[in-house]
């Protein structure tokens, strides 16, 4: 196979950052993708509708006339966050679901829930507006190993929720365990999670081969080499809980690059391009389509898009760095040859 066609793509889980930052970012998302779904941690978080609507406009201000990307705003959950706030949210035309960040569990979530039990109002706000929660899924704590944080969360906290809120839409992000992906295979449609291109193309042995290599330090982190094929089989295996969200999430690279380095990796340049990547280790593009493009607006309740993109096996190598705000960014697979290019869009 030489030539994939599949309708155009939304991005489930992607960090623009703000202003300066995110008008060297947006045009990559919205060159690939028709939509994304836009992550409200920034610093400060985005907490209200008002905050959410204010965004909004930074971005589409920051993109041509002509673009058709639409951002869908979420809002960053606190322990102090209102049923008000959920209710003008969910009839709003914009904010498309609210964020759990498990207070210190990744980039910017210190103002997070500190108790999942502290906005259990808010849960109960949301499940009769059918308003979805997406969820950083990692337990926090010092006697948690940061390989086990998945699994420890679906104890503490999935499991309650779930119990408690049983037709509450909930988007578990960025999953990177076997333990994750059983879990919501064996779940009804009311749960369903996203899969990173970096966690479906490397392991933990990325960061470390030949000394410690920051741009590939994530959260979650990558795992085993088991877990990675465990998600390349969920990604491939036609499930419809699983669908594409890159948390691309770019940084400067002093800032990946000093003593205590942020984690993010930066996919949204070639975002199509790493997932088709992943497809072809998994040998089988059947359900590439799916997963990309159908299995995500089919949680959203949102229709499918109408445009087509267009990939063709191409050879071509990854700029080592791109611009960002007068410094250095640098992109997943940096330097690294692809064998996939997306060529058009009709």
């Amino acid at each position: 196979m030489n030539r994939l066609s599949i309708i155009k793509p939304d991005d489930w889980h992607l960090h623009l950052r703000d202003s300066p930052y995110m008008e060297s970012v947006v045009a990559d998302s919205a060159r690939q993708f028709s939509r994304a779904i836009v992550m409200p941690n920034l610093n400060p978080p985005v907490r209200s509708c008002d905050e959410a609507y204010a965004y909004r406009q930074r971005i589409l201000s920051a993109l041509a006339d002509e673009c058709q990307f639409q951002p869908l705003m979420t809002l960053y959950l606190t322990d102090n966050t209102s049923r008000e706030e959920i209710v003008k949210a969910s009839k709003s035309d914009f904010v498309f679901a609210a964020k759990l960040y498990p207070a210190g569990a990744t980039t910017n979530s210190d103002a997070g829930v500190t108790d999942v039990a502290n906005i259990y109002a808010v849960l109960e706000t949301m499940q009769p507006h059918s308003f979805p929660l997406l969820v950083h899924g990692e337990a926090t704590g010092e006697e948690i190993d940061v390989f086990d944080r998945e699994k420890v969360f679906i104890d503490r906290t999935l499991n309650p929720v779930r119990s408690d809120f049983p037709v509450l839409p909930i988007l578990w992000e960025a999953i990177s365990m076997p333990y994750a992906v059983d879990y919501v295979e064996s779940q009804d449609d009311w749960l369903g999670a996203t899969i990173t291109p970096h966690h479906l193309l490397i392991n933990r042995n990325a960061m470390f081969a030949g000394g410690f290599h920051p741009h590939h330090y994530c959260l979650p982190v990558a795992k085993r080499e088991e877990h990675r094929l465990a998600l390349l089989k969920a990604a491939s295996g036609g499930s419809t809980h699983f669908f594409a969200g890159t948390d691309s999430a770019p940084h400067a690279r002093h800032a990946k690059e000093s003593a205590c380095g942020c984690a993010g990796i930066y996919s949204a340049l070639c975002a199509i391009e790493l997932y088709a990547e992943a497809f072809e280790l998994a040998g089988d593009f059947t359900h590439f389509e799916a997963f990309m493009s159908l299995n995500g607006p089919a949680f959203y309740q949102l229709p499918v898009n109408s445009m087509r993109v267009n990939l063709e096996r191409i050879e071509w190598t990854v700029p080592d760095t791109l611009p960002f705000a007068g410094e250095e960014l640098v992109p997943f697979k940096a330097g690294e040859v692809l064998q996939w290019k997306v060529v058009t869009d009709d």
